[in-house]
């Protein structure tokens, strides 16, 4: 089976944020309610930033520098 990794659009925000807790603050900082939410499990990171009108670009940003730290 293929790894999934971060930068996955697949991926899942809860998959994301267990495989990658140091991502949750990310999403604290924006104040984003994903922590939790109950669609996390179906929701990606391309759906939240539709959600919350964030560029998707610089949210994938801040999410790699969080992970390359």
């Amino acid at each position: 089976m293929r790894q999934k990794k971060s930068d996955d659009p697949d991926m899942t925000l809860a998959d994301l944020m267990t495989r990658w807790p140091e991502t949750i603050a990310v999403f604290n900082a924006r104040r984003m309610l994903c922590v939790g939410c109950l669609v996390s499990p179906f929701h990606s990171v391309v759906d939240a930033c539709e959600e919350y009108d964030l560029d998707e670009d610089a949210f994938m940003a801040e999410l790699r520098e969080i992970l390359d730290s």
